[in-house]
């Protein structure tokens, strides 16, 4: 069967079982936190760190920042592509914290309680970031204002919206949908959807 480049291209792009679409669903659990003013906001960084930190928003918006493009895939079954970030790398936030070399694991929590887990090579994989811009534009509430965190090579849910702190760790620690089913890596290429899976 001829397969054109296009459709060729898709499938480099677009794991198994999953659908493009232009548009961005909002999917989450909870209430969407609206801020009217971001005085109050902090971000913590805590955990296996020589060097504990609670930074304010306007100290977060001072740190280096970097804008990426990248494809997402959501475990409900969508992918969009050629989205582009601004934020902060997860690199950075690392440097500062400066984690300590028994750290092997993440976990970022967001509002309401909210975390999500993964392995501290995946956390600092080149591209990542905390976002505060999508498409050129600030996240909306739906998306994540004032912040998320974005991890393109696991499925979305792993992009924490909201987010307010990273905890480093020896072990890992499963996150809210990883207690609720979930798997504990979540590699789109893989369908690894479910803890079966």
């Amino acid at each position: 069967m001829f397969v054109n480049k296009s459709t060729a291209e898709l499938e480099k792009r677009v794991p198994p079982n999953q659908k493009v679409t232009t548009g961005f669903p909002v999917l989450h659990y909870g209430d969407v936190p609206v801020y009217e003013d971001l005085t109050d906001w902090t971000f913590r960084i805590f955990g296996l760190v020589e060097n504990e930190v609670t930074l304010s928003y306007e100290e977060l918006m001072k740190l280096p920042s970097t804008s990426v493009r990248n494809d997402i895939h959501c475990v409900t079954g969508w992918s969009k592509l050629d989205n582009e970030w601004e934020g902060i790398p997860a690199e950075e936030i690392a440097k500062l914290a400066k984690v300590k070399p028994e750290a092997k694991y993440v976990l970022l929590h967001a509002e309401q309680g909210w975390t999500a887990n993964m392995p501290l090579a995946d956390f600092l994989t080149p591209g990542n970031l905390f976002a505060y811009k999508h498409n050129g534009e600030p996240l909306t509430p739906d998306h994540g204002y004032p912040l998320r965190f974005v991890i393109p090579h696991l499925y979305f849910w792993k992009s924490a919206k909201w987010v307010r702190g990273i905890e480093f760790l020896e072990q890992d620690k499963p996150g809210f949908w990883e207690k609720n089913g979930y798997h504990m890596y979540g590699d789109p290429w893989k369908s690894q959807r479910f803890a079966w899976d």
